[in-house]
């Protein structure tokens, strides 16, 4: 038979060890309702962090955008200047185109005969010398605007004046003073015309 002594001693340790376990408990439950000031410091600066990261991403992207553009724009840039560069230097010749163009059509017709072999070997020499500009501007992407019965357009042409014409349609060119030119589609030179208007 146990004394009740003992009973007394078993009891009381099985008391002793709850009571620690509810300790342990509570002590935990209170650690997670209040974290320490560490915890808080390193919530805090994980936050910081986290922001830091995200604006040194957003200018990372936007830089790499910037660059993107000037890049694209330089290469625009250099391909208009391969294009374009020769823009001055074909006006100044340009110029030149019209001299002898003037030349030949100074020559008259009924003069260039076998009898004058000067005077022909002259004009035929001119001939060929406009021919050949010609086709080097063509090679290069100047080409000739001629626009005899076309539409007026102001960004091809310059109107010198406006006439009432019979059997012309109003606004359509009438008359050519100089040739106009255009480089790779943009226009160098508008040709200087004589515009129809309404009698």
């Amino acid at each position: 038979r146990t004394s009740p002594r003992l009973l007394c001693v078993a009891t009381q340790q099985k008391n002793t060890g709850q009571n620690l376990e509810e300790d342990q408990n509570q002590s935990q439950n209170e650690q997670k309702v209040e974290p320490s000031s560490a915890e808080k410091m390193l919530t805090e600066e994980k936050a910081k962090l986290e922001e830091q990261l995200k604006e040194v991403t957003d200018k990372y992207k936007r830089a790499l955008a910037d660059a993107e553009n000037v890049r694209q724009r330089s290469q625009k840039l250099v391909e208009e200047a391969k294009l374009y560069g020769i823009q001055s230097f074909c006006k100044d010749l340009l110029e030149v185109a019209d001299i002898l163009e003037k030349a030949t059509e100074s020559v008259p017709k009924e003069e260039i005969k076998d009898e004058n072999p000067h005077l022909k070997s002259l004009y035929e020499g001119l001939v060929m010398t406009e021919v050949q500009i010609q086709k080097v501007f063509k090679k290069h992407g100047l080409l000739r605007l001629n626009p005899v019965g076309a539409k007026f357009d102001p960004y091809e042409h310059e109107a010198l004046f406006h006439a009432p014409m019979e059997g012309k349609e109003p606004g359509t060119i009438a008359l050519v003073s100089k040739i106009g030119y255009k480089l790779h589609g943009r226009t160098l030179r508008p040709a200087l015309v004589g515009v129809v208007k309404d009698a």
